[in-house]
């Protein structure tokens, strides 16, 4: 049974519990992050507590912890699991209170850390491409905040299972925003593309990761609004995510993405992300 950590304490999972009246239970009102782990290494962890940090900003909430507390309950939890690499996903709710939509006047943050598979995908899928459908993006509008009110994009992924696909590409208004769990990325005449961070838009790690490497390996890219028109007609389009890494998306509702197969420049990215990975792990990254 793993090791969690909730509200102070570290504890099986088993032995874990959250009052019903817990605000996230009620309202979904709280944000989480989930960190990659290799090689017992937490991967671009300032990156994912600056996020966490915008996402309460967002709701208005105030961060229980400085980043060097975060930090260090991310190493104990990852030196609890006995795990090389794994998933660290971090909640903070506003924690429990009468059930009132208002916030209350007495907030009591819920905080939970606990270990995750971390469930990167097999190489093989670097190598074949994965599928992908689109879907009219029917989210609300502060898609950057990484908020625990999912039920959107669950619905959203779930036609991708449904499918048999590996993501469900988001357009809102004729336009790319990303997917239900990933952002996205175009390849177009040999210029990587992608929707520029706003509101409608969570602000990936992986994507800022994507654009460092593509600049060092002097890939000419642009952040722009893509059409849907230019994301159907691209060359290449990949997904990205703390999770998914980066993969090739080779079919888009049932039809080719260019030749069929991981072009040449996902290659050559995914090539110096898994260096990059390895940098890390040796300890010489950021």
């Amino acid at each position: 049974m793993p090791t969690v950590y909730l509200n102070g304490a570290f504890l099986p999972l088993e032995e874990a519990h959250v009052p019903v009246l817990d605000r996230g239970f009620i309202f979904g009102d709280g944000v989480y992050e989930v960190i990659p782990v290799y090689s017992r290494r937490p991967f671009r962890l300032a990156d994912h507590l600056a996020r966490l940090q915008a996402s309460l900003d967002g709701i208005r909430l105030a961060n229980p912890h400085p980043p060097e507390t975060w930090r260090t309950l991310v190493l104990d939890l990852i030196a609890c699991s006995g795990e090389e690499d794994l998933g660290i996903y971090l909640q903070v709710t506003r924690g429990p209170a009468p059930r009132d939509q208002a916030f209350p006047t007495e907030v009591r943050p819920t905080v939970l850390i606990m270990p995750l598979p971390l469930g990167t995908p097999p190489a093989r899928l670097a190598e074949e491409g994965v599928g992908a459908i689109t879907a009219a993006d029917n989210r609300w509008l502060r898609c950057d905040l990484k908020s625990t009110s999912l039920v959107a994009n669950v619905l959203l992924r779930q036609l991708s299972v449904d499918a048999g696909c590996a993501e469900t590409i988001l357009l809102r208004d004729g336009w790319l925003t990303e997917g239900s769990s990933s952002s996205v990325f175009v390849v177009s005449r040999g210029t990587l593309l992608a929707p520029p961070k706003s509101h409608l838009i969570l602000p990936g790690v992986t994507y800022d990761v994507v654009l460092e490497l593509a600049a060092g390996q002097g890939v000419p890219y642009a952040l722009r609004p893509i059409p849907e028109a230019e994301l159907r007609s691209a060359d290449e389009i990949w997904l990205t995510s703390s999770t998914k890494e980066i993969l090739p998306v080779v079919r888009l509702d049932g039809r080719p993405v260019g030749d069929g197969r991981p072009g040449g420049l996902f290659r050559g990215l995914h090539a110096a992300y898994q260096e990059y990975k390895r940098t890390e792990m040796r300890g010489g990254g950021s």
